[in-house]
This record gives structure tokens, C-alpha cells and sequence, in this order.
């Protein structure tokens, strides 16, 4: 129907496996990637993602919504934020992150992620 579109992460257009300890599933929606991201327990950017990024921190924009687990996300110049389910968020590039505990992290991310995870 025009102007109408829905998609379901059932059938995602994309999965992103990390290197190790979880993925990234992605829908695109009105021409904007979405993605629900599992962040399994010991996930950390700087081990799992920043092979496949080849950059010195995570330069995404996020803007997310975090359905269960926990997550530190520490700046490049120090500050850092915890954060758990239902908690929405913006993080800007030049960050690390974690999970905390023994719980994944299952994100929604409606941000700049079209990039994110991707393997060249």
C-alpha cells in the first residue's frame, strides 16, 4: 500500500555476525537501516567490532532503545554511561562499549548504522 511499509526482524535484509560474541540484524524502512543488535555476555567493541571497522574507536551514531541486558559506553575523552532495558540513548562517534553481566544486550538502533559492523 502506498505509504505504508512495515518489516519484520524475522526476516531481516542483513545479518552481521561480530567477531564472536554476537550480531547485528538489519531492516531497512523508509530508506533507513534499522537494527536490532545482540551484544552477547564479554562483548566489547574494541575486541569484537574493531577488527571489522579498522578504526581506533567506534566513530557510529547511535540512537537506540535497549530491550534487555546491560552496556557501559565510555568516550574517547572519558565520560561514560551506563545503560539497561528500557533505557533510549545517543552516543556520539569516538566511543568503546561493553556489556556488563552475564545477560546479552539486545539493542534497537534507529542510528547513523548503515555502516556498522560492516565487513569490506
Amino acid at each position: 500500500m502506498k505509504g505504508l511499509e512495515s518489516r519484520t526482524f524475522d526476516k531481516p535484509d542483513e545479518t552481521r555476525p561480530f567477531e564472536g560474541k554476537g550480531f547485528a540484524e538489519l531492516v531497512t524502512v523508509a530508506g533507513r537501516p534499522i537494527s536490532r543488535a545482540t551484544f552477547e555476555p564479554g562483548w566489547q567493541w574494541s575486541t569484537n567490532v574493531k577488527p571489522i571497522a579498522g578504526t581506533p574507536s567506534c566513530l557510529t551514531s547511535h540512537l537506540g532503545y535497549v530491550l534487555s541486558g546491560r552496556m557501559r559506553i565510555t568516550m574517547d575523552d572519558g565520560p561514560t554511561m551506563e545503560v539497561g532495558p528500557g533505557d533510549v540513548l545517543a552516543i556520539e562517534p569516538g566511543h568503546d562499549a561493553e556489556v556488563l553481566g552475564d545477560e546479552s544486550c539486545v539493542m534497537l538502533d534507529f542510528g547513523e548504522i548503515g555502516d556498522y559492523a560492516r565487513r569490506r
